[in-house]
């Protein structure tokens, strides 16, 4: 369910608004938070009042990917508690790609890592004309193995290659033009659009919009790895000693051993 980390809106249309509320960690992922996103789908997949789901963050960031002081702290455990914690982030992306209902991503600022895993898995996305976004884990010795099926599915097999890749920065002019977000807009006028858009959406029949989901996971090849298999890959990346050693450098401030 929501809590402080996570909040929860449901309005008398059938809205169901989720905002990711750590403004402190730039609204970054850590157990907890990835717990209630799970929570919060499932309520949402059970409410047959809910007829489109908008995710968006608090403040001026909409996700800064995975918090690194808890990936820090996984990374000291062993094998299996990373990989149930993978999993939980596996689950979070399968849950939103797979809902019933309309996705909505109100990308109100940066981006980065599983955070943009999140947008991808969204049936739209608008951004503020400010959004930046990167791919930053093969920097710090990561893989961003759970999200990257939702990545490619949105941009391409070929445009993912050069973002996680490089792990190089990006703006909403690059996003938008990759297909990663469909729309970007001043950010005075990014909940304007988001309403918009959420008008247009409402406009259709409730059951022609299930249908249509439907439609849309039985047109689209399933994946060939399991999500399961995605976050073993994960938990085997994050208590490697390459890993560890780039979420300590970043965290260190200082450069990993494989860039002295």
């Amino acid at each position: 369910m929501a809590g402080k980390s996570l909040k929860m809106h449901i309005d008398t249309r059938g809205v169901c608004t989720l905002t990711l509320n750590r403004r402190k960690r730039a609204n970054a992922l850590n157990g907890e938070l990835v717990g209630r996103l799970v929570m919060a789908l499932d309520q949402v997949r059970a409410d047959p009042d809910v007829r489109l789901l908008i995710l968006s963050g608090a403040g001026d960031v909409f996700c800064s990917g995975m918090d690194l002081h808890w990936v820090r702290k996984m990374a000291e455990a062993d094998f299996y508690l990373n990989y149930d914690d993978a999993e939980q982030l596996a689950r979070v992306l399968d849950r939103l790609a797979g809902l019933d209902v309309p996705t909505l991503a109100r990308v109100n600022g940066p981006a980065f890592g599983a955070g943009i895993g999140l947008i991808a898995a969204c049936d739209i996305a608008l951004a503020a004309s400010t959004a930046r976004f990167s791919f930053r884990e093969v920097r710090l010795g990561l893989v961003p193995a759970v999200i990257a099926p939702y990545i490619i599915t949105a941009v391409g097999k070929r445009q993912a290659q050069r973002w996680i890749l490089t792990g190089m920065d990006f703006d909403a002019r690059a996003a938008k033009r990759a297909g990663l977000v469909h729309k970007r807009v001043p950010p005075k006028r990014l909940d304007h659009a988001v309403q918009r858009e959420a008008e247009k959406l409402l406009l259709g029949g409730p059951a022609a919009l299930l249908e249509a989901k439907a439609l849309f996971a039985c047109c689209v090849a399933p994946q060939s790895i399991s999500p399961q298999k995605l976050a073993a890959r994960l938990a085997e990346i994050r208590t490697s000693p390459e890993g560890r050693e780039g979420v300590h450098a970043f965290i260190e401030k200082r450069k990993p051993d494989w860039q002295l």
